[in-house]
């Protein structure tokens, strides 16, 4: 079920919350650079590691099936970006189904002559539920890549989850949206590099968790993609704003945590931000998923 949101119906400080914990894994491995078959069957098998642990939902990087790599993919679309209907995504969406888990997996799209920059959504079923596409593009982005127009938000197990990718996640008015539209948590695939881009990642998943009293989550590189070297660190902060979990810089990793709606009610009563909002933007448009 799918529909285009333009405001809240309620106000997300009085949401419902969900009834019970969701587990959630934060993976990173080292990307092939163009090779979406190869990198297909890594998250493939991801999936099942991560599922095995009892996770519900898997974060992958940003365009982990071809790398970062905007020349690659840019130079040769059809072999680096994903297309409709396309058959190398077989292997997760396989994954998905055989075991009941949900993954968010970011990849360059390609839409007619346009290519974006995506996360698309598998339910657990494995089948392609929606693709969001970035809406911020970073400044070396913009010769390659059609940003984005509709934020996205998923259901699953009760929980509302906001979905961003990278450069998103350093806008305020990006993660807000999510909470205005109800969203519990805000999953985020990234290129971090080492140096500024750790910094950077270590500010901002903090402050969008306690601005919204949502969970954050982060989705890194490891390793050399796109000329970046990055820095790992896939995470997941409290909707206090307090690191919960995190991998290492540079070594294949799956992160698991558990969302705990008790935790999240409490950060909500405590820090009362959203309630207390005096001025009500009109949230953007959202398009909101439910993962069956």
């Amino acid at each position: 079920m799918s529909r285009t949101q333009e405001a809240p119906t309620e106000s997300a400080a009085h949401a419902r919350y969900p009834e019970r914990p969701l587990r959630i894994a934060t993976v990173q491995d080292q990307a092939v650079a163009g090779d979406i078959p190869a990198n297909a069957a890594t998250a493939a098998g991801l999936i099942r590691e991560a599922a095995a642990a009892g996770a519900r939902l898997v974060l992958f990087a940003e365009k982990f099936l071809a790398g970062y790599e905007p020349g690659l993919i840019s130079a040769d679309p059809l072999k680096c970006a994903v297309q409709p209907g396309d058959p190398r995504l077989a292997p997760i969406a396989e994954a998905c189904r055989e075991t009941g888990t949900a993954a968010v997996v970011g990849a360059a799209a390609q839409d007619g002559p346009d290519l974006l920059v995506s996360a698309f959504v598998f339910g657990p079923d494995g089948t392609v539920v929606t693709r969001y596409d970035k809406q911020h593009l970073f400044k070396t982005e913009q010769s390659y890549y059609r940003p984005g127009t509709v934020g996205c938000s998923l259901e699953l197990d009760g929980w509302r989850l906001g979905l961003g990718i990278c450069y998103d996640s350093g806008f305020p008015e990006h993660a807000r949206s999510a909470a205005l539209d109800g969203c519990h948590a805000y999953l985020v695939g990234a290129l971090f590099s080492t140096g500024h881009g750790h910094h950077e990642s270590r500010t901002w998943f903090p402050a969008r968790a306690l601005d919204n009293t949502l969970y954050t989550v982060l989705a890194n590189h490891i390793g050399v993609t796109g000329g970046w070297h990055t820095c790992g660190g896939s995470a997941v902060w409290g909707p206090d704003g307090r690191l919960i979990a995190e991998a290492g810089e540079d070594r294949r990793e799956i992160v698991l945590a558990d969302l705990d709606p008790a935790v999240l009610r409490g950060a909500r009563e405590t820090e009362t931000l959203l309630a207390d909002l005096t001025a009500h933007p009109t949230p953007a448009a959202r398009a909101g998923h439910v993962l069956a």
